[in-house]
């Protein structure tokens, strides 16, 4: 019976996930968010995509939808018992797996149904639960560091497999709501000097 309950425990912990939520630092029971992200060129706004996340009540992603500035899909996922699909109008449907491993450390990986895998990452957590690091496992092997202030997301560094810095990323919440969470977000990239700004709109329990 011991071995039935520590092989059981074993398998959930395999398959569990960081709450989203958490893990990108939102406050609130929050059931429902979308995104629009725009472009800043010659002191306007372009839409790129829009994406709107449905959440489970333990701040899970339960689906998703991204879709371009003309409404076309780019990419839907849902969330399944073991695993997550993602679909996109263009390729085979990828299953995500995720795994905790020791050291607050979760291995993300994407297979076809034939079971060919398409990339892999390694997230690692700080002790409060937020992203400290995502390390790619299978194409571009960089790294992200993630970097706060208060909790709060301000820079991302991107470094090769040698450690050589490869990009910048910094953000500034210009605005936030009554429960702290950010209402518009500015991200701007040093490798493509470019300045982007995503809003947020949020739907409570």
């Amino acid at each position: 019976m011991k071995k039935l309950l520590f092989l059981l425990i074993g398998i959930l912990q395999s398959c569990a996930s960081k709450q989203y939520l958490k893990k990108h630092g939102f406050s609130g029971e929050i059931k429902k968010i979308i995104e629009k992200t725009y472009v800043i060129e010659n002191n306007q706004k372009k839409l790129l995509n829009t994406k709107t996340l449905n959440f489970t009540k333990n701040g899970r992603v339960k689906t998703s939808k991204t879709t371009d500035n003309l409404g076309n899909i780019i990419e839907q996922t849902e969330k399944r018992l073991w695993f997550e699909k993602r679909s996109y109008p263009n390729k085979l449907p990828y299953y995500c797996k995720t795994r905790w491993k020791p050291n607050q450390r979760e291995r993300i990986s994407c297979y076809t149904q034939k079971q060919y895998k398409q990339n892999e990452v390694i997230v690692h957590y700080t002790k409060n639960g937020l992203i400290d690091k995502i390390v790619d496992n299978f194409s571009t092997f960089y790294t992200q560091q993630y970097q706060y202030t208060s909790s709060k997301l301000n820079k991302i560094l991107v470094t090769d497999k040698d450690n050589n810095l490869v990009n910048t990323i910094k953000f500034e919440c210009l605005s936030k709501d009554y429960k702290g969470n950010c209402l518009e977000q500015k991200k701007e990239s040093a490798n493509s000097n470019s300045i982007q700004v995503t809003s947020f709109m949020f739907t409570y329990q």
